[in-house]
């Protein structure tokens, strides 16, 4: 899954990654090092302009993450729609119309990931019920790049409010899901002695976001490419061997914590994990 990203990157920076041609400068985000459910992020999309063609235009928006379906009568579950599973994304209501034509992609520095500690996960084995200790781990892109998420984008109309009223629309996202790497990471993690590292980000946690490679980006932001069959191929048989996985500091836990300490990468887990 993802539940928590790292984005640092200036939208500046940004711009020439993407190759934005739009970008509203009032919208600055600040460097995010805990990025959480119903924050507002960045997103890449191709869109067309009001009064300005047909053609679509590169954009760098401002969304809320946790997507909002335009049918939902409230925006009270958009918490829970932060992630959608890549196998069935083009089947489910909420999904469905987005991932025809409201695709974008997300940059990140990387993300998070938690792994029960040893200790408490042999009392869950054993049945015990009690609040497990997690070791955080950051999986971020071996060369340093930015890590684009591949997304989806929706609006949503508050009725309550008047068409004039700043919050009146709603543009929120989701990030798209799939089954973790088993390829063996290509540099260890938790060096320290007496450590165990994961050998794979499966090992860590069964799901990862999509991150799409350059190559795919123009074809996944493409509003022309409606059909599923033109669109799930860009999902699929993703490159392996471009991220490494380190533990971080537990503070980043807690999500009222930020500052570019939470990547630090530590010399062993502060908390006792098996793989």
């Amino acid at each position: 899954m993802c539940g928590r990203y790292a984005a640092s990157r200036r939208p500046e920076d940004l711009v020439g990654l993407f190759d934005v041609k739009l970008w509203d400068a009032e919208q600055t985000l600040p460097a995010d090092w805990n990025v959480a459910p119903t924050k507002e992020v960045y997103a890449v999309l191709d869109r067309p302009m009001r009064d300005a063609g047909p053609e679509p235009v590169r954009q760098l928006r401002t969304l809320r993450w946790g997507l909002v379906p335009s049918w939902a009568k409230s925006p009270e579950k958009a918490a829970m729609m932060i992630n959608a599973r890549m196998e069935t994304v083009h089947e489910k209501a909420s999904y469905r119309r987005p991932f025809a034509s409201r695709r974008c992609l997300i940059p990140a520095d990387g993300y998070y990931e938690w792994v029960t500690g040893g200790e408490e996960r042999k009392e869950e084995e054993k049945g015990k019920r009690k609040r497990p200790r997690k070791q955080p781990y950051f999986v971020t892109p071996l060369d340093g790049s930015v890590m684009a998420l591949a997304g989806l984008y929706e609006f949503w109309r508050d009725a309550t409010l008047p068409d004039d009223h700043p919050r009146a629309w709603w543009v929120t996202c989701t990030v798209l899901t799939t089954e973790a790497e088993t390829a063996p990471l290509p540099e260890p993690a938790g060096v320290g002695a007496g450590s165990v590292a994961p050998r794979a980000l499966a090992d860590i946690h069964p799901r990862m976001p999509v991150a799409l490679p350059p190559e795919r980006w123009d074809a996944w932001l493409d509003p022309a490419r409606t059909e599923p069959e033109a669109i799930r191929p860009l999902l699929e048989d993703l490159p392996t061997g471009r991220f490494r996985a380190y533990p971080v500091p537990t503070e980043v836990s807690n999500v009222r914590n930020n500052g570019p300490e939470l990547v630090r990468e530590l010399p062993a887990p502060e908390e006792e994990t098996l793989f």
